[in-house]
């Protein structure tokens, strides 16, 4: 539970996430890199992920497709063919060398893709038929952005196989090696777009009320946990982040609706899932935005309100990762940019020394090496 006076604890304080010993708190985001080329991920993988574990560190990976219709990026991987399978073995055995653990993140962006990005040229699915403003646009694998196109709302009988496509996916992951998955639910995505009412239209039993709304979720993550273990799932949300136009008229209820039913799930169990990642209001696309008393009191709410690990995201820095640990109004933090930039963030954060400065301009590039693996350690400078 989150306190106003400190805890004594740090980043580096040590932590049980249920099975698994973390020898610290500092976790790898999940990232959008673009260098898993033909939806495989190569030798660059390995070592990028290499590079970034620690003796009892965690790790979460990029958004990984669940099916040939979830992928909203160029070069994402994937993980329901056999030879995506096979290939993350490699990734998860270079980490577990280093005695890291990994979650691999389970990634469906619904709306949030284009013909040119779906196996076969089809619209993508969505829970709307509106499609994203056209503020917001998506990279093509040319390297070009176009608008969002209009997608196809799913049929209602067509939701439990996409259900059926995240148990698999979920499956695939432990088969890779994995130590579990984390739902991405977040952000404008898929599951998202059935959570937010500035999205989600719908007439049947998924639209409408909150628990209409956080059908598709729940469902979802019952039948991940019952195929691999509510210990080996994690959930990731964002109830007050406009993402591609992710809007929602009351985010607080939003969150508390999910949150209390994750913890009924855990109750009618007996057993708690790996952890809750919320993303919180200061994230922004373009970098940190300022942060008020309104939105500490809003992470803190879901905090209180959630029985199990809870781990934020979203514009934290070493001092605000200190004082959300010490504090009690987190248990994990995870990084995005600056574990970009600094494979070695965990002993930058130690000593307390300066970081290296990421290019946004080498995100989303398909080279293995420049902006990708070949940032400089603290020991190279």
């Amino acid at each position: 539970m989150a306190d106003s006076s400190s805890t004594g604890l740090t980043l580096f304080s040590p932590y049980k996430m249920g099975k698994f010993n973390l020898s610290h708190r500092v976790v790898l985001a999940p990232m959008t890199r673009c260098r898993a080329l033909n939806e495989l991920p190569q030798p660059a993988l390995v070592e990028y992920y290499s590079q970034r574990a620690t003796p009892g560190g965690f790790l979460i990976t990029e958004g990984t497709s669940p099916s040939d219709q979830s992928a909203g990026f160029p070069h994402v991987p994937g993980i329901y063919t056999d030879e995506q399978v096979e290939a993350w073995k490699k990734v998860v055995d270079a980490v577990h060398a280093k005695g890291a653990i990994i979650f691999c993140q389970l990634w469906h962006v619904g709306r949030a893709s284009h013909q040119v990005l779906q196996r076969g040229g089809g619209s993508p699915i969505s829970s709307t038929s509106n499609a994203i403003s056209k503020r917001w646009k998506v990279l093509l694998p040319d390297g070009s952005h176009d608008a969002y196109p209009e997608p196809r709302r799913l049929e209602t009988h067509e939701i439990p196989q996409i259900v059926e496509q995240y148990r698999q996916a979920a499956l695939n992951a432990i088969r890779a090696g994995f130590d579990g998955i984390e739902i991405h639910s977040a952000h404008g995505y898929l599951i998202d777009q059935f959570l937010k009412d500035g999205i989600n239209d719908r007439t049947d039993e998924y639209g409408g009320s909150l628990a209409n709304r956080c059908k598709f979720l729940i469902q979802t993550v019952e039948a991940v946990v019952e195929a691999i273990g509510a210990d080996r799932v994690a959930v990731r949300i964002s109830p007050a982040i406009d993402h591609l136009d992710a809007t929602d008229s009351d985010p607080i209820g939003l969150g508390l609706a999910v949150i209390e039913r994750l913890n009924k799930l855990q109750q009618n169990i007996g057993s708690k899932l790996a952890y809750l990642h919320v993303t919180q209001p200061r994230f922004a696309a373009n970098g940190l935005v300022e942060f008020d008393q309104d939105e500490a009191r809003f992470m803190r709410t879901l905090r209180n309100a959630y029985e199990g690990t809870f781990m934020a995201s979203g514009g934290f820095n070493r001092e605000l990762g200190m004082e959300a640990v010490a504090s009690g109004d987190t248990d994990l933090v995870s990084y995005g940019r600056q574990f970009i930039s600094n494979p070695d963030l965990v002993l930058r954060f130690k000593l307390n020394v300066p970081l290296n400065k990421y290019n946004r301009e080498t995100f989303y590039t398909h080279d293995p090496v420049v902006g990708y693996t070949d940032y400089p350690f603290l020991a190279e400078q």
